[in-house]
C-alpha cells in the first residue's frame, strides 16, 4: 500500500505534467485561433484578440487541473500560470510575427508625374513624353512587366520615339509604382488591367494605340488586343511572357530563380527567413486580404524591391554581374494576385489569330523564358515578325540598348529593321 508521501509525490508529478501540457499547447492554440479568426474577418486586431482569448481558455483547463493537484493555493496559481502563458505568447508574437520587417523604401527619382482617375476606379500615375515635329497619328503606350514591376519613368526609347513624332505615355499599372494600391488585393486581375488600358485610351482620346509591352506587359498587350482588336495600330512584344499562362502551368515558362548565383540565393534566403514572412505566406494561402492586413503595401513593397534588385542580374546574360537600375516602387500584391488570376483567364489565342495588327516580337539570345513562348506570339498573330537580339537576356533594353531602341523605332516608323527577322 503506497505511503502518504508517495501518493503526494504522484499528485505533484501529475499536476506539473498538466501544467506542462498547458505550456506546450499555448502556441498551437494561439496559431489555430489566429488563422481561423483572420480567415473569417480579415482583421488582424480581431484575430489577435481571438488568439489571446483562445490561449487563455485553452490553457486554463489543464492549468486548473494541474494546480489542483500540485499546489495549495490553486486559484492564485491557475491565474498566475495562465497569465504568464498568455503574456509569453503575446511577447513572442510581438517580437516575431508582429515585428515590422524594417526594410526602408529607396527614394524615387524625380519625374513629371501626372495622374488619371479612370472610370474603372483606378488612380494611375503616368508620364508623357510629347512627340516632336510631325506628330504620328497614334500615341505609344508603354506597358511594364511584372506584373507590378514598373520602370523608373521615361527612358531612352521614350525619347527616341518622341523624336520620331510619337507621343509616348509610360504609366504605372494599378498597384505599382506611384499608382494607387487597392485596399482589397483580390481586386488585382487581368481583366482590371485590360479595363484600365481601355479607359486610358479613352482619356488620351486616341482611336488607336501603339502598344509596347515588356515581359508581363507583352501578355497584357496581347490580352488587350484580343479584347479590343480594333483599338491597336501596332504592337511590340519585348521578352514576352506566356500568351496564355495555363498552357505553361505544368512545364513552366522558364524560371529566373534557376539562374541565381550562390550569393543571390543566400541573400534571398536571408530576406525570406523572417517569422513574420512565414506567417504572412500562410495567410496568403488562406486569404490574401488577411495577409494584406498583416503586412500592408508600405511594408512589403520595399522588401519586394530589394528582392528584385538582388536577383535582377539573373535576368541578363551575366547573372553574376551587378545590374544597376534606377529605383522604382514595385507592387507585391499586384504581382502575386494578377499572376494568380492569369491562370484562370480564358484563352486569348483564338481571338488573336483573327487580329490584323502589325506586330514585332523581340527575344534576347539568353532569355530565361522558353523560346517557344516568343515563337507562339509570332505564329499566333498573323504577320508578326520575331527578332532575336544577341548578347541580351530578358532585360534587352539594359544589355543591348542601342539595338533595342533602333529595332523598335524602325518598326514603328516603317523603316527596315537593323537585323533580319525570323
Amino acid at each position: 500500500m503506497p505511503t502518504t508521501s508517495a501518493f503526494s509525490l504522484r499528485r505533484r508529478i501529475a499536476g506539473w505534467t498538466l501544467v506542462a501540457v498547458a505550456v506546450v499547447i499555448a502556441v498551437p492554440v494561439a496559431v489555430v485561433a489566429f488563422l481561423l479568426a483572420v480567415s473569417a474577418s480579415a482583421s488582424v486586431p480581431v484575430a489577435i484578440a481571438a488568439a489571446l482569448g483562445a490561449t487563455a481558455l485553452g490553457c486554463a483547463l489543464p492549468t486548473a487541473l494541474g494546480t489542483r493537484l500540485a499546489f495549495r493555493r490553486r486559484r492564485a496559481a491557475t491565474l498566475l500560470i495562465t497569465g504568464l502563458l498568455v503574456g509569453a505568447v503575446a511577447l513572442a508574437s510581438a517580437l516575431t510575427v508582429f515585428r515590422p520587417l524594417g526594410v526602408r523604401p529607396a527614394p524615387l527619382p524625380a519625374q513629371a508625374t501626372r495622374y488619371w482617375t479612370l472610370p474603372t476606379g483606378s488612380r494611375i500615375a503616368y508620364t508623357l513624353t510629347p512627340g516632336q515635329g510631325h506628330r504620328a497619328a497614334a500615341p505609344v503606350v508603354r506597358l511594364h512587366g511584372g506584373p507590378g514591376t514598373p520602370g523608373a519613368g521615361p527612358d531612352g526609347l521614350d525619347r527616341d520615339l518622341a523624336a520620331s513624332g510619337f507621343d509616348v505615355y509610360t504609366y504605372d499599372q494599378l498597384g505599382s509604382g506611384r499608382s494607387e494600391r487597392l485596399s482589397d488585393p483580390t481586386g488585382y486581375t487581368v481583366a482590371r488591367q485590360v479595363a484600365d488600358l481601355e479607359a486610358i485610351r479613352g482619356r488620351i482620346g486616341a482611336p488607336k494605340l501603339i502598344l509596347v509591352g515588356s515581359s508581363w506587359g507583352a501578355t497584357l498587350a496581347a490580352s488587350y488586343m484580343a479584347a479590343h482588336p480594333g483599338n491597336v495600330a501596332k504592337a511590340v512584344f519585348t521578352s514576352p511572357g506566356a500568351l496564355w499562362a495555363p498552357e505553361w502551368a505544368k512545364s513552366g515558362e522558364g524560371d529566373i530563380w534557376d539562374r541565381l548565383t550562390p550569393r543571390q540565393r543566400e541573400r534571398m534566403d536571408h530576406l525570406e527567413s523572417s517569422p513574420r514572412l512565414i506567417a504572412w505566406s500562410v495567410l496568403m494561402d488562406v486569404d490574401p486580404r488577411a495577409a494584406h492586413a498583416l503586412v500592408p503595401d508600405e511594408e512589403i513593397d520595399p522588401l519586394f524591391d530589394e528582392l528584385l534588385s538582388t536577383v535582377g542580374s539573373a535576368a541578363t546574360c551575366h547573372p553574376g554581374r551587378d545590374l544597376h537600375e534606377a529605383s522604382s516602387r514595385s507592387g507585391f500584391y499586384a504581382n502575386q494576385l494578377t499572376s494568380d488570376d492569369a491562370l484562370r483567364v480564358p484563352d486569348p489565342r483564338p481571338a488573336l489569330r483573327t487580329v490584323r495588327v502589325p506586330a514585332l516580337v523581340l527575344r534576347g539570345q539568353c532569355d530565361y523564358k522558353r523560346p517557344e513562348i516568343a515563337r507562339e506570339y509570332r505564329d499566333t498573330i498573323p504577320g508578326a515578325a520575331l527578332l532575336r537580339i544577341p548578347g541580351a537576356g530578358h532585360v534587352i533594353e539594359a544589355e543591348q540598348p542601342t539595338l533595342y531602341r533602333a529595332s523598335v523605332t524602325a518598326f514603328l516608323t516603317g523603316r527596315p529593321l537593323p537585323r533580319r527577322p525570323e
